[in-house]
């Protein structure tokens, strides 16, 4: 081994370099960080040469003349003073390294003027020298990076595509945009505009231009305030039908400043749970505390943050996110006028030997939809969807027109037997019937304090393994709480003494089935897979027939749902097909 050499200044800074800028991202990271600080209203981004070209310019503050040689120093910055400032930072930049990183392996050139002075500076670095004249320019400053890494070849050849390099600063420049809306951005790659904003203040028009016209539809807003701990919320999370394939689009800050947060994005998860499945949600949101109460001080690219109270932030976050989502409803059609046909109660009622027929009352009756019906026709009505259904006879002279009451939905019919079909005003909307039920008997299991429970004569005698064996009398007072009381005959023999009553008239090997289908091999959160089955169970099926009534049901019970974008798996309940859309196939917008 050789004898210990102190360092160059310029090799400690390439060092140094490292820790901070890890590619092209990382630059225009910087630089728009510090333009931000210095309260510029419009920031233009210019990248050319394979990303290794940059040039950022704004209409801040500027730098002071006398201040410009030591912006270029390592450690040298204006945003803290002390240690204990490091405990409260409010601003994006901090650390007084960037601008010492990036001389030290790019050749850069700086125009500034602050609206103190009449004339600017220009500063060229390379090689971490730093030379300073004056010059004419606005107010503001312009930095111009050429050549990036040019003395570093290694670290050129871990660069990845220049498309793949230009999307992350493209992410980047989206991120910051939709924090900073009172910001005009505009981004250029080789001349073209690829993203442009206005600046104007307001979030909703900012998604709007970085995305489509259309996006903020899919949005619903977050806004929560504790005024006891200083903690705040706001932005805007995507419907649960409205989702992605991956987590790109998780757009959390902390401050105002751009962080991978784990639990910020685990609080968000929860909330999600059991509405979207494997998918993943659209978030943009702020959490607004007191700096003293998080550390921005963690990683040298100022991504990671800790919180002095992390379980009370999740919770923050988590009530934030839920409540936004609990409060979804969906808009619902009104002042569209149609004929809504009949019965009235002078009808026998009939009695199944085993099963006692619903016979709706006169308010109940008032529900039943029949489109077209002819004179002498029969009507079936259910209380429940495999119960033996009562025939009734009902002539033409007992039917009434009358109109629509408001809100009410215009249910065209069933498709397939499978979907209910439903006229909005904005177009045609198709419901699948047995998640749309799904979703309302999982919310009303999960408020229940009690599940009412069948109690079972007469149960088969069920083989089971030694291992789901051992899962089922593990769970029993879990599975006991919902209703499946489990008596255990033997090693691989089971049998139920009670069930859930809206399962009286389902199978019990069907039952044990799905149970262990959900929880086998995954016991985290087993009440919650318990409620699923037991509502996946209970929900009417697809390819069954359901008359005017029934498809009314349960519409109307799924409108009154908390959250009726999807079922506890995750899969979407419903599917609007624009007028718009169905008069441009037919070319009726001509």
């Amino acid at each position: 081994m050789g004898r210990i050499i102190q360092l160059s200044k310029n090799v400690i800074n390439q060092i140094a370099a490292g820790e901070v800028i890890e590619r092209p991202y990382s630059v225009v990271k910087e630089l728009i960080e510090n333009s931000v600080d210095a309260g510029a209203t419009r920031i233009s981004i210019d990248i050319e040469n394979e990303c290794r070209n940059i040039r950022v310019a704004d209409n801040g503050s500027g730098i002071h003349p006398d201040d410009i040689i030591l912006a270029f120093t390592k450690h040298a910055t204006s945003k803290i003073q002390t240690g204990d400032d490091l405990y409260n930072v409010k601003t994006m930049g901090f650390r007084g390294e960037a601008l010492a990183s990036i001389i030290s392996i790019s050749k850069l050139t700086c125009i500034t003027r602050t609206a103190d002075f009449d004339s600017g500076v220009k500063v060229e670095c390379e090689n971490s020298e730093v030379k300073q004249v004056k010059t004419g320019c606005a107010v503001g400053t312009i930095m111009d990076i050429k050549d990036l890494f040019y003395n570093l070849p290694v670290r050129l050849k871990f660069l990845k595509s220049e498309k793949t390099e230009f999307a992350y600063i493209s992410e980047l420049i989206q991120a910051l945009a939709l924090i900073n809306t009172n910001v005009a951005f505009e981004l250029k790659n080789n001349g073209k505009t690829t993203l442009k904003t206005t600046g104007q203040g307001n979030p909703a028009q900012t998604i709007k231009e970085i995305f489509s016209e259309n996006t903020d539809k899919n949005f619903r807003e977050v806004l929560k305030t504790d005024k006891i701990s200083g903690l705040k919320i706001s932005g805007y999370v995507s419907t649960p039908d409205y989702t992605r394939s991956s987590k790109k689009d998780y757009y959390m800050y902390v401050n105002s400043r751009v962080v991978k947060c784990p639990i910020f994005q685990k609080a968000v998860d929860t909330a999600y749970k059991n509405l979207i499945g494997n998918r993943y949600p659209f978030i943009i949101l702020n959490l607004e505390l007191p700096p003293e109460d998080v550390d921005v001080n963690v990683h040298p690219t100022k991504k990671e943050v800790r919180y002095k109270n992390p379980n009370q932030i999740f919770n923050f976050i988590y009530s934030a996110v839920n409540g936004a989502l609990s409060n979804i409803k969906q808009e619902l059609p009104s002042d569209i006028p149609y004929v809504r046909q009949v019965v009235n109660n002078n009808i026998n009622e009939t009695n199944d030997e085993n099963d006692t027929a619903y016979v709706p009352a006169e308010s109940d009756i008032s529900s039943i939809f029949q489109v077209n019906k002819p004179e002498n026709a029969e009507i079936m009505y259910f209380n429940d969807y495999r119960k033996t259904p009562v025939q009734q006879t009902f002539t033409q002279s007992n039917i009434i027109s009358e109109p629509a009451k408001e809100n009410e939905d215009v249910i065209i019919g069933q498709y397939k037997k499978t979907y209910i079909l439903i006229e909005r005003e904005e177009g045609l909307e198709i419901v699948d019937q047995h998640i749309a039920e799904e979703r309302y008997i999982y919310e009303q299991l999960k408020k229940a304090k009690n599940i009412d429970c069948q109690l079972l004569f007469i149960s088969d005698v069920i083989e089971v393994s030694p291992s789901d064996k051992d899962l089922l009398e593990t769970n029993k007072d879990k599975l006991l709480k919902f209703g499946y009381d489990i008596d255990f005959m033997s090693d691989h023999e089971v049998i139920f003494r009670k069930v859930p009553q809206i399962l009286s008239k389902v199978p019990p090997k069907e039952i044990l089935a799905d149970i262990l289908e959900h929880i086998s091999g995954d016991i985290d959160n087993i009440e919650e897979k318990i409620l699923i089955t037991t509502s996946c169970k209970a929900a009417v099926k697809a390819n069954t027939y359901l008359n005017m009534f029934q498809m009314q049901e349960i519409i109307s019970n799924w409108r009154s749902c908390e959250q009726p974008f999807t079922c506890p798996h995750g899969r979407p309940i419903s599917k609007i097909l624009e007028h718009k859309d169905i008069a441009k196939f037919f070319q009726r917008n001509k």
